[in-house]
């Protein structure tokens, strides 16, 4: 391996309701894949605990945990211990009332390079994340680590072209999506498919329109609600090439570790074949921030 290079590695896993049990098992996964060679590791969205997002509880609130909580320690504590760099998602507790779906990046001493809080926040039906999570507000962040620059992305975000493509600005050689998606029971048999060719299909996108690596850790395993029919997580985590390939995948129904290398040698000579970044028309891109042009003033 070129020394330029890192070995991404993807826990794909599923939860039950033991938050404990649910974080040694997940360390467990992320220690297989630190043995087969990766170094810069992410665990799946919110892996400590069942998707809880299915209904609206406040007691859910309970589950949340502030920076320094028993995700940060624990999993701080295993990037030392492996020598690896850690994306550790939790439930973040900013203060009372305000919530972060959020990720830790730990550096391979163990040292924390700081948390990305997710931007787009999801209201579907049984996604109803804007109850729980308040909007993120650092914005769309990249971390240096010991063996290469990452930008961690969380679920919704990987619909977001914009996310993609400013974390990449900031230096971001693979963009992290730690993910929870999946199919309600009753619309996989008539829109399984198309919706997750959709989600594949994006992330490519942001790869190719990025020249940048893109790796989604997904959970999978169906989990039960009461209030409603519950979700089938699709698995699939995945890790895609600048040019769009899809250079490794895991299954829709098992529990994985996922490996792959990181050619950052690659991004150079993509980027020089289909110069995207280059062509950028930055000087005619002022209306991206509104939400809709107004009537009339489209052409």
């Amino acid at each position: 391996m070129n020394a330029n290079n890192f070995v991404l590695g993807l826990v794909q896993m599923a939860m039950n309701e033991d938050v404990a049990a649910n974080l040694k098992h997940g360390l467990t996964l992320a220690a297989e894949a630190a043995k087969q060679g990766a170094q810069v590791i992410c665990l799946p969205e919110l892996f400590a605990s069942h998707y809880f997002c299915q209904r609206e509880d406040v007691n859910c609130f309970d589950l949340a945990e502030p920076l320094d909580g028993p995700t940060a320690q624990s999993c701080g504590a295993f990037a030392a211990q492996h020598g690896v760099a850690l994306l550790a998602p939790f439930f973040e507790r900013r203060a009372p009332g305000v919530y972060h779906n959020s990720v830790l990046v730990f550096d391979a001493d163990g040292r924390c390079l700081g948390v990305y809080r997710k931007m787009h926040i999801p209201d579907d039906p049984a996604y109803y994340e804007k109850f729980y999570f308040t909007p993120g507000d650092l914005g769309f962040k990249s971390f240096s680590t010991r063996f290469g620059v990452i930008a961690p992305l969380i679920c919704w975000d990987q619909w977001y072209p914009e996310a993609a493509r400013l974390a990449t600005l900031n230096g971001a050689v693979a963009l992290v999506y730690p993910t929870a998606i999946g199919w309600h029971p009753h619309e996989k048999e008539q829109y399984g498919e198309r919706q997750y060719d959709a989600w594949l299909t994006a992330q490519r996108g942001h790869a190719v329109a990025n020249g940048v690596y893109v790796a989604a850790a997904n959970r999978v395993g169906f989990e039960r609600c009461e209030v409603q029919a519950g979700i089938e997580f699709w698995g699939a985590s995945f890790v895609a090439d600048p040019q769009g390939v899809v250079i490794a995948r895991a299954s829709h129904d098992k529990e994985e570790t996922l490996i792959a290398e990181v050619d950052v040698a690659r991004l150079e000579t993509v980027r020089r074949n289909w110069p995207f970044l280059r062509d950028r028309r930055i000087d005619a891109y002022s209306a991206i921030t509104r939400r809709f042009l107004d009537e009339g003033t489209a052409s």
